[in-house]
């Protein structure tokens, strides 16, 4: 059986595209998200929890996040996790409800977000490149074992090429949406 699949080969590469898109769903903009709040984990019943689990996460208005807290023993726990979450987040306490104010962008911190976008997407871009290593290096063994011919490999190196250049121009689609979305005011 030969060592090359294309289907694994899109499959991974995909999985880089989406992890990119996951971390830079996490990168606040300024405006309001839910995507913003995953990363955060509340410690409630004895074990560490996302925040999903344990509220309602709602975008009320464009700047506004409201976290509805199911259980009315963990609304300390929950408002003490997106305080130190790091978000620059300071919840507001109604009762069971959490309203989160989101505040404006500084032009540094924008820059900074910017170049962090710009990171993800080159760690997108190694892990792309490392799969395509991997499919060249698995059409030479194919060879090796004459399970295919050269020309075959030739053929199916291009082939593994064009997916890889596909793969990364989606990549850097994602991150220059992203610092436009995060640079605008």
């Amino acid at each position: 059986m030969p060592a090359y699949t294309k289907s694994d080969l899109q499959r991974r590469m995909h999985g880089a595209v989406e992890a990119l898109k996951h971390d830079l769903g996490g990168l606040r903009t300024g405006r309001a998200s839910t995507s913003l709040l995953e990363p955060v984990t509340v410690e409630v019943y004895g074990s560490h929890m996302p925040l999903n689990q344990v509220a309602t996460i709602s975008v009320p208005e464009p700047r506004l996040l409201s976290v509805q807290v199911w259980d009315r023993s963990n609304v300390g726990p929950v408002e003490k996790a997106i305080r130190s979450a790091g978000l620059g987040l300071n919840p507001i306490s109604e009762g069971q409800t959490l309203r989160l104010p989101i505040p404006e962008l500084t032009e540094e911190r924008r820059k900074e977000l910017a170049k962090l976008a710009s990171q993800y997407a080159e760690k997108a871009k190694i892990a792309v490149r490392n799969v395509r290593r991997d499919g060249m290096d698995s059409l030479k063994t194919d060879e090796k074992k004459n399970e295919i011919s050269e020309d075959e490999r030739k053929r199916l190196e291009t082939e593994v090429q064009k997916l890889t250049d596909e793969t990364i121009s989606e990549i850097d689609a994602a991150a220059a949406a992203k610092e436009k979305e995060i640079l605008q005011r």
